[in-house]
C-alpha cells in the first residue's frame, strides 16, 4: 500500500538546458500514457534573473503520436489550473504540479515566457502512475 517506487514511471518533460534569455518557450517532450492510467506534470522552477518576467503554461492533449491533432486540454480534465501551474519572476526556486485525467493517449507542455530578457531555468518530469503491469522499471525506461 505504501508502495510508490514501483507504481510510479518518471519521464523527461522538460530536459534542463542553458538558461533562456529571452521570450523562447519550453515545448516539452510528448509524454506517451499508454500502460498508465494517472498522469502529473511537475515544471521545476530554478532561477529566474529577470524582475517583470511572466510564464504562462499550455497543456495539450491528442491522439497522434506526433501529436499533430494536438488541442488545449479542457479545465475539466485537469487537476489544478494552468495559472496555478503559471508562475512569475519572483518565483526563483519554485515547484508547480497539474494533473491530467483525460482520456487521449499523448501530451505535451508548453511554457511561455513573457518580458524575460535574463536568465531563466525551467525543467520538467511527468510522473505516470497506476501501471497496468507493475513492478515498473529501475531505471526507468
Amino acid at each position: 500500500m505504501r508502495d510508490l517506487h514501483n507504481n510510479l514511471q518518471p519521464l523527461q518533460l522538460i530536459s534542463p538546458t542553458a538558461a533562456t534569455v529571452d521570450n523562447t518557450a519550453w515545448v516539452s517532450q510528448i509524454v506517451d500514457r499508454q500502460g498508465f492510467e494517472s498522469l502529473e506534470l511537475v515544471l521545476n522552477i530554478g532561477s529566474l534573473a529577470d524582475a517583470d518576467a511572466t510564464f504562462t503554461v499550455l497543456v495539450e492533449h491528442g491522439d497522434q503520436s506526433n501529436l499533430s491533432d494536438a488541442a488545449a486540454v479542457a479545465d475539466a480534465d485537469l487537476l489544478g489550473t494552468e495559472a496555478l501551474a503559471g508562475f512569475t519572476f519572483a518565483d526563483d526556486n519554485a515547484v508547480r504540479k497539474i494533473g491530467y485525467v483525460g482520456s487521449k493517449r499523448y501530451l505535451r507542455v508548453t511554457v511561455t515566457p513573457m518580458n524575460n530578457a535574463a536568465a531563466a531555468y525551467v525543467s520538467g518530469v511527468a510522473l505516470l502512475g497506476r501501471p497496468h503491469v507493475a513492478p515498473t522499471a529501475n531505471p526507468p525506461a
